[in-house]
């Protein structure tokens, strides 16, 4: 029942984080939850499942931003390991000299953390306008290095497509990340970008694909 709830509403938090600083800025330093829980659901062997159901702003791209989504696919330059490695570094970079700059300063770390996350959402904002409602995802800093630890990790949860799937592609069709499900017929959706959004179970009119714990 709560998660259902949270599905539909956890972007209020995104918002409430935002407004909330703006009084306050120490109250962005809570941000920080959300760069480490990533990491530490891949470390236990979730993958990527906390981005695709409990991240605030994940849950603001599928439930706003996805209504005025251009519904294209992400440009595969912005899924490249390159272009991945460049973006981890180059906000790791911003986000490490902000922070010694401001060590012992509260307000002044918490506008580090607000700024990114300000300037990120924004980015994803407009992509996901253009392209995918998470096209943002696909280069995520934590999501990357989450799919990186899921990469060697391997995961304990994942998506199950069993020899019923009629390989209609509408699993396709709806997966934020770029994913094809039926290509795994039989088996375990082994892409370590997929975030476990079940969009794909709940769109399988054969009820071929779900998520194993």
């Amino acid at each position: 029942m709560l998660g259902k709830i949270y599905k539909k509403y956890g972007y209020l938090l995104l918002i409430l984080f935002l407004v909330a600083s703006l009084f306050d800025m120490r109250w962005a330093i809570a941000a920080i939850i959300c760069m480490l829980a990533p990491v530490v659901f891949s470390v236990i062997g979730k993958g990527r499942y906390w981005c695709g159901n409990y991240c605030p702003r994940g849950n603001f791209y599928d439930n706003i931003l996805k209504r005025f989504s251009g519904k294209k696919k992400t440009p595969k330059f912005l899924k490249s390991t390159g272009f991945r490695i460049f973006m981890v570094a180059f906000i790791m970079f911003n986000f490490t000299v902000g922070v010694y700059k401001n060590w012992g300063n509260l307000y002044g770390i918490g506008m580090v953390f607000y700024r990114i996350i300000v300037i990120t959402t924004i980015v994803a904002i407009v992509l996901g306008m253009f392209y995918n409602e998470r096209t943002w995802c696909n280069f995520c800093p934590m999501g990357s290095i989450s799919a990186f630890i899921t990469k060697i990790r391997g995961r304990k949860v994942n998506i199950e497509v069993s020899n019923t799937c009629v390989s209609c592609g509408l699993c396709t069709k709806v997966c934020p990340m770029g994913i094809s499900p039926k290509e795994y017929k039989n088996g375990k959706v082994e892409d370590k970008d997929c975030i476990l959004c079940k969009q794909c179970v709940y769109k399988c009119p054969k009820k071929s694909i779900e998520l194993s714990k």
